[in-house]
């Protein structure tokens, strides 16, 4: 679901799949949410999950500070992750690149406010970053006053988009970040 805010550039890395979109936001552990007040983006590098039957993106942050001030004055924001790949040498400085995975979201961002609903929402984000723990049997439940301290925000997807680029599987040279091939 695209719109003037999420046309891709380079058409050629789109990804116009929102099974893949949907699977990639529960696939990555970071995003960062941006806000901008006063023509000051803020950014948030937080953990988050997306929920497919609100398409929404909920996260948690302090249930005081800067960054809820901000979504009470303005909620619009946007949100990206990405995934990077190799690293790909060329001949040339211009030509050096990698291959990466990026979404790209722009919506509204809430607080939610029920309290029911933000302890469904915190422990889908729980799910996600700890599936082999239950709660009840490996740590306690979340409790109201747990929910009452902190803000779990919900951003209702207005428009995403998708790229990616990989190159071959014997493309010469590439290598992971941080461990590059050894020289002949």
């Amino acid at each position: 679901m695209t719109d003037h805010r999420t046309t891709p550039r380079r058409r050629d890395r789109s990804v116009n799949d929102d099974a893949w979109i949907a699977e990639f936001l529960n696939s990555v552990p970071l995003g960062t949410l941006t806000s901008a007040i006063d023509g000051q983006p803020y950014p948030n590098l937080n953990t988050f999950v997306y929920d497919a039957s609100t398409h929404a993106l909920y996260m948690h942050t302090a249930g005081q500070g800067r960054f809820r001030e901000e979504i009470l004055q303005n909620d619009k924001v946007s949100f990206a992750a990405a995934r990077m790949g190799r690293l790909l040498p060329a001949d040339t400085a211009r030509e050096f690149s990698v291959e990466y995975e990026s979404v790209v979201v722009f919506g509204r961002a809430s607080l939610v406010a029920d309290q029911e609903f933000a302890r469904e929402k915190m422990q889908m984000l729980i799910d996600k970053y700890f599936p082999h723990l239950t709660a009840g049997t490996d740590y306690r439940p979340i409790t109201d006053r747990e929910i009452d301290e902190i803000s779990v925000i919900r951003v209702d997807v207005e428009a995403w988009s998708a790229k990616r680029k990989h190159a071959a599987d014997d493309f010469p040279g590439a290598f992971e970040f941080g461990q590059p091939p050894l020289r002949p």
